[in-house]
């Protein structure tokens, strides 16, 4: 059940990531692309296994089933896909305030759509 609902979101997340990534201001395509990093992660995260409960290392002096304990790597690589993301996003607004001071729109395409 737990793994239905977390595709659910992921599935959630990516498209409503595409969609805004589709519309026409630069604040929507950010905004998309920051919620298909959001599910990229969930994803990532889900493939380390879903446990809860479980020690995330093997101790050094016992030997036990690599089955029972969670994985390290996927958690070490969200975290850093995490803090990336947060500069890329970063990054994105300030480009686009300054295109916006520039251009006087925050349209994708730098022009207003005629009626």
């Amino acid at each position: 059940m737990m793994e239905a609902i977390l595709a659910l979101g992921i599935g959630v997340l990516a498209g409503s990531g595409v969609w805004l990534l589709l519309r026409p201001r630069t604040f929507q395509v950010i905004v998309g692309l920051s919620l298909i990093a959001y599910a990229v992660n969930l994803f990532i995260f889900s493939m380390g296994g879903l446990r809860s409960g479980a020690p995330p290392i093997l101790h050094a002096r016992t030997a036990g089933d690599a089955a029972q304990y969670a994985d390290p790597l996927p958690q070490a690589l969200v975290l850093t896909a995490i803090v990336i993301g947060f500069a890329t996003t970063a990054l994105f607004l300030v480009v686009v305030l300054a295109s916006r001071g520039l251009t006087g729109t925050d349209h994708v395409d730098g022009r207003e759509r005629e009626s």
